[in-house]
């Protein structure tokens, strides 16, 4: 007997290669009502003469007749800025280029102007002057197993942050010192899409994308997947978004972040970036080009940096967020940062691996950078779980970095099921180390904290930290603890497992409080110290009971 799920899954495959089959041949021959066929607009698909144009009156035809497909046959199609309307499906199809032109072409929009002065960089300001633009749209997406090509696309800003006054945030009164300059026509973005409703990318390709092969800022409901990228800055910048969906990505970034959800003021106000959901993707930092032609080729220096961050722009802040299912290789760990003023509350983050890791596997951490105008608050965090990570080839430097405010405590964060293999090395200078505050810097150890005094876990000003199933061990001798904690009010440790070097203490415990420790006899002289003394904490900012450890019940 046939199984009747079986029958109608044949069926609905049948059906979908005929319906395929159907679009494809009314595109090729421009019969069909709904397809825009770029050739018939006068695109030459031969590389050398300039398409963007014919690819515009396709699109513009296409909304004319109240939306539609616009298709680009196989070819290579020479563009400057290609504008977007509502109601269009773009569709590379395979074999098809869309081919960045030289910059000397002057193909590329003029910037929009801005007012004001800019807390975000030009590349975050401006969107017009990119290979393809869309603003204010609605029911738009880019699919086909096509590819973008950015090489001819910038990867700077030019004189954008001197016009905008970026260069001088921190000193309004001379910020627009240079507003009268001329911004050139420097296209710098592969795809750039603002104020949006809708959206869809799926199945593309993007090889060298610029500034941001993909940067998405104020759109609502947003998928993207399948997407190829292999770039030499950021891959996808997520901005002040919600209601997004990425999945089954894979991101190739050397030089920047690959997969960054930001929380900028790009829109002129503080914007949060919530409901986003991250699943069953790639980030790596092989040299560019190497992930496509499929040698993977760590970059020359040994320092990709690819990965996944949250932030650093959050003005805003990050809210119900999950992330699960990434794989990571050759590049930088998972970070969390939010350092402008902003919170990143109730994040799930699960099953994540990792390989060759040049610098930490997890970081998280609250910053006053406060890159924004009056910022009145500090930069807040609460509710974060972080599960099932398994890592190895983990730089010196630190595996796992928790860095809270003193006047601002991380609350509820909770870590379990995390198994890491650190390079080691540590010297018992560095063990004696005092981290200096992370302060208004940029925010991220490489600067002013360097080497951790830690080699596994390194925690400071959290209120209610939760460890449970952690297992760390190294490769070289190390002299540096597993685990340094310093005011730490709340700190549960169950089932912790880590390699010690000889005559090396497992954990330091400075100003920690309301201790406990289950199931793990490494830790079994650990006391916890109080030389510094918490400041009460006032009842609006009492921490959650998500992830509140037992004894505070």
């Amino acid at each position: 007997m046939k199984n009747p799920f079986t029958s109608f899954l044949l069926f609905a495959t049948l059906a979908l290669s005929q319906t395929i089959l159907f679009q494809s041949r009314a595109a090729d021959s421009g019969d069909s009502k709904s397809y825009f066929n770029v050739r018939n607009y006068g695109a030459a698909g031969d590389g050398k003469n300039l398409d963007s144009p014919a690819i515009d009156k396709a699109i513009q035809a296409a909304a004319d007749a109240g939306g539609g497909t616009v298709y680009l046959p196989s070819g290579t199609y020479l563009s400057g800025t290609i504008h977007l309307l509502s109601n269009i499906h773009l569709l590379i199809d395979i074999g098809a280029t869309i081919k960045a032109a030289p910059q000397n072409m002057n193909a590329y929009d003029e910037p929009e102007h801005w007012e004001g002065v800019a807390y975000q960089d030009g590349g975050h300001t401006y969107f017009r002057n990119s290979l393809i633009y869309g603003e204010g749209l609605t029911n738009v997406s880019i699919t086909g197993f096509g590819m973008i090509d950015g090489t001819a696309l910038s990867s700077g800003d030019g004189n954008q942050d001197a016009v905008d006054g970026f260069k001088n945030w921190q000193h309004p009164e001379q910020a627009n010192s240079n507003a009268d300059q001329k911004l050139a026509r420097l296209g710098n973005k592969a795809i750039a899409l603002k104020l949006c409703r809708n959206v869809v990318l799926r199945d593309i390709t993007i090889f060298r994308g610029g500034h941001f092969a993909i940067l998405t800022t104020g759109v609502d409901n947003l998928t993207v997947d399948n997407v190829t990228m292999d770039t030499n800055r950021d891959g996808i910048d997520i901005d002040c978004c919600r209601n997004v969906m990425v999945s089954n990505c894979r991101i190739n970034s050397p030089n920047d972040d690959a997969l960054c959800p930001k929380s900028s003021f790009a829109l002129g106000r503080n914007v949060i970036t919530e409901n986003l959901t991250i699943v069953n993707c790639m980030v790596s930092g092989f040299e560019v080009g190497t992930l496509l032609d499929g040698t993977m080729k760590p970059k020359a220096n040994g320092n990709g940096n690819g990965r996944l961050k949250f932030g650093t722009e959050a003005n805003g802040g990050f809210r119900n967020c999950t992330v699960a299912n990434i794989v990571f290789r050759s590049c930088r760990g998972l970070a969390l940062e939010e350092v402008d003023g902003g919170i990143l509350e109730n994040i799930n983050i699960n099953n994540i691996t990792m390989m060759d890791v040049p610098s930490y596997a997890i970081y998280v951490t609250t910053g006053k950078r406060n890159r924004g105008p009056e910022v009145k608050q500090p930069s807040r965090m609460r509710n974060v779980l972080i599960s099932n990570v398994t890592a190895d080839g983990v730089s010196a430097n630190g595996g796992i970095e928790i860095f809270g405010l003193p006047e601002q405590p991380i609350e509820g964060l909770r870590l379990e099921n995390i198994r890491l293999v650190c390079k080691g090395g540590g010297t018992e200078e560095q063990a004696n180390k005092k981290l200096p505050e992370l302060g208004a810097d940029y925010p991220e150890p490489r600067g002013g904290l360097g080497v951790m005094n830690g080699y596994g876990v390194v925690a400071r000003h959290v209120r209610g930290l939760e460890l449970a199933n952690i297992n760390l061990s190294f490769e070289k001798a190390e002299k540096r603890p597993a685990m340094v904690c310093s005011d730490v009010d709340g700190l549960e440790v169950d089932n912790f497992k880590a390699q010690v070097g000889d005559g090396v203490a497992a954990a330091k415990m400075d100003g920690v409080k309301n201790i406990v420790i289950r199931n793990s006899p490494v830790l079994k002289d650990t006391t916890a110290t109080e030389t510094t003394k918490s400041k009460p904490v006032p009842a609006e900012r009492q921490p959650s009971r998500l992830f509140a450890p037992p004894h505070w019940q």
